[in-house]
């Protein structure tokens, strides 16, 4: 199940987070995350299966370049392969997808995941090494919204 962060879901999503620290998120990322939960909670969306907490997604429109973001997508990894992240990413897109202000989708992710953004049509833009944290590239991809 998808359904709106409340802040009652802090505790649980952060020793989620936890558990993918290092191998998809640098260890001072916990931090940023934490700072997007304060500034952009109405944003981010917690994922459940069985009532327990397993990871979640955010989303948010920057109206600087109008395009429409999606971020901090992570979830346990012991249930991975379940199409959770499929169904979160699709669910960001819908909502974004309907401010008709975004021209354009935007993710910032690395070279573990960004082969998965690629099935939802997004292309890379720019490549950064070492960006996130030692071993971990930036790699900004977006689509349009058609």
């Amino acid at each position: 199940m998808i359904r709106p962060y409340k802040p009652t879901d802090k505790e649980s999503l952060l020793k989620v987070f936890n558990l993918n620290i290092p191998r998809y998120f640098d260890k001072n990322e916990i931090n940023d995350f934490e700072k997007y939960l304060e500034q952009k909670a109405e944003t981010y969306l917690t994922v459940e299966v069985d009532n327990t907490i397993v990871g979640g997604t955010g989303y948010y429109v920057n109206e600087n370049n109008i395009s429409g973001r999606i971020t901090w997508i992570f979830f346990d990894p012991s249930y991975s392969g379940q199409g959770l992240g499929k169904q979160s990413v699709e669910h960001c897109l819908k909502i974004l997808s309907e401010d008709k202000r975004v021209e354009k989708f935007i993710v910032t992710t690395s070279q573990l995941t960004y082969k998965f953004f690629e099935k939802f049509d997004f292309s890379i833009k720019r490549i950064e090494k070492n960006y996130w944290g030692e071993g971990l590239d930036l790699y900004e991809m977006e689509k349009s919204n058609e």
